[in-house]
């Protein structure tokens, strides 16, 4: 079977940050509260006129030019995200407008945090079979639009993004094994209630609050400690490789003590650890993606290296990802 692999990276933040001092003037809340209990100290936040489309588009253009593949050669466009620009049509479909590419069958996926992971997983099953050559994945979210920000424990978490990648045939940066779940037992503890066909938007709904993000915040944290490192063993384990041969682990942006607590529970150090959350907070389906080109960019990774992407997120949904760069 021919490797496969990313051809290209791209990510895109918007201009507005949302410092934890501009926090304080929203909620009552601190820096130092912020800081310790979540690792954030800024989130972007996007311009009025910029819709989830849009920063996917950033992002797609540069992993496109990275990649050094035109609109007019993709044969598949998947959007990772929560915060999709209208439930449908597709916010694939709406980029794929934007990019041109006239070619790309399109569609979106919906796993939150873990979108990212679930998309190119599906990218690289369909160029395994032959059926596509080159997919480009995007995980994007304008968190903003669905964020209380009166509600204390949840404003300061959330920031809007994008990454992308192009998924191809490719010696290089190979995606060699993936692993997917899901327990929808525990879909309560993250969600937005209303929107959908269960609770419609009404006046109530709207008044009542009920179309922002509502979460668990313990419950989810305990799911997050514990299934990080459960899927990344099992992964490893499953490749034949020991916590001591990978050389990177790329988490879900959510929280500083809950990569910390991932990394020390599989024994990997957290010097080896990529992290931004610092500046960029929780965006869901983007941080992965985000991270993962921010540290690419930056030389972070060495020809050879085994690198783990994994996350957790709404559905309750996780996943993971290994990468030979």
């Amino acid at each position: 079977m021919q490797d496969i692999g990313i051809l290209g990276l791209g990510h895109y933040l918007p201009g507005q940050v949302l410092t934890n001092t501009d926090m304080e003037k929203l909620v009552e809340t601190s820096d130092e509260w912020i800081r310790s209990r979540t690792g954030i100290s800024a989130r972007r936040q996007a311009a009025e006129t910029e819709a989830t489309s849009d920063l996917a588009l950033q992002a797609s253009k540069q992993a496109m030019q990275d990649a050094g593949i035109t609109a007019e050669e993709l044969d598949l466009i998947i959007v990772a995200t929560v915060t999709p620009d209208m439930a449908f049509p597709s916010t694939a479909c709406i980029l794929q407008a934007a990019l041109g590419a006239k070619r790309a069958a399109a569609f979106d996926v919906s796993a939150a945090c873990t979108g990212f992971i679930y998309a190119i997983t599906l990218a690289h099953s369909l160029i395994s079979q032959g059926v596509y050559r080159y997919c480009l994945v995007v995980g994007a979210e304008t968190l903003s639009r669905i964020t209380n920000f009166s509600d204390r424990n949840t404003c300061v978490l959330f920031g809007d993004g994008a990454g992308a990648a192009v998924i191809g045939p490719s010696s290089r940066r190979k995606l060699l094994a993936f692993e997917l779940g899901a327990d929808g037992t525990g879909s309560d503890l993250l969600k937005q209630p209303a929107g959908g066909s269960r609770l419609p938007a009404t006046s109530d709904t709207v008044a009542e609050g009920k179309h922002f993000i509502h979460m668990e915040g313990q419950e989810v944290f305990k799911f997050a400690i514990s299934k990080m490192p459960e899927v990344t063993s099992s992964l490893l384990s499953k490749q034949g490789l020991t916590i001591e041969q990978l050389n990177w682990l790329v988490p879900h942006q959510a929280n500083r003590r809950i990569i910390e607590s991932a990394a020390k529970r599989l024994g990997h150090p957290i010097e080896r650890t990529v992290v931004n959350l610092q500046d960029y907070g929780n965006m869901s389906s983007a941080s992965i993606p985000v991270a993962l080109s921010e540290a690419a960019a930056a030389g972070v990774f060495a020809s050879g290296d085994k690198v783990i992407l994994v996350g957790f997120g709404g559905g309750l949904t996780w996943g993971a990802t290994l990468i030979e760069w």
